[in-house]
């Protein structure tokens, strides 16, 4: 199985070299244009900067590439950035310089709520279903989850705060899971990952683009 990580900025070579450390290094791939993306099983969406990301994704073609594959149920996780990108809805920045989104979460997020890089910060994180010790969070930058729909649930929490979300083959974490040393958030999408998707989630996916906005609130 190959697991790509998108790779036109942000923290490409950390998430690369978690991905190789749980599938091997033959089987970790940088995806950069659209025919890399046609090569993969699953899709990491890295931390970085959204708006260029965005910009990045239209320029290459990988964003309606990325857009079909999502439709028919392809497994991506996006963490801090990556879920920002993902999500359904953006709570308006200040500034008015929001990216545009990919609509695979049924979740509202603002951008760098928790403030400027040195306001970034590690935390003890419960993931739902996860065995063993909690889960070493790194936030840096981090989105925070303002709102999550009924297609989307929690999976992963930083106290009482919702930080990672999923719907169906698509996960979001607020925070950075490369970063950790802890392999246990990815390989558990991993093994999603392997398995066949239904034809529920792909009804469930590509009809998710025309719902309405999300609006229940967890926090």
């Amino acid at each position: 199985m190959k697991i790509g990580v998108l790779a036109l900025q942000g923290d490409v070579p950390e998430h690369l070299g978690a991905v190789a450390r749980v599938v091997g290094a033959g089987h970790a791939c940088a995806v950069r244009r659209a025919d890399d993306l046609a090569d993969v099983d699953a899709l990491v969406l890295p931390g970085g900067e959204s708006t260029t990301i965005a910009a990045l994704l239209e320029k290459t073609g990988l964003w309606s590439a990325l857009s079909e594959r999502l439709a028919r149920g392809f497994p991506v996780l996006g963490t801090c950035a990556g879920l920002i990108l993902l999500a359904r809805e953006l709570e308006p920045s200040p500034g008015g310089r929001d990216p545009p989104t990919l609509k695979a979460l049924d979740v509202r997020v603002h951008r760098n709520e928790y403030g400027s890089q040195r306001e970034s910060f590690e935390a003890p994180v419960t993931v739902d279903g996860l065995r063993g010790a909690p889960f070493p969070g790194v936030f840096i930058r981090a989105p925070r989850i303002v709102a999550i729909g009924p297609r989307a649930r929690i999976l992963a929490r930083r106290g009482e705060e919702v930080v990672g979300v999923q719907e169906g083959r698509v996960w979001g974490l607020t925070f950075h899971p490369e970063l950790s040393g802890d392999l246990r958030l990815l390989e558990r999408f991993v093994a999603q990952a392997q398995r066949p998707v239904s034809p529920t989630a792909t009804t469930r996916t590509a009809t998710a683009k025309s719902a309405p906005p999300a609006s229940t609130a967890h926090r």
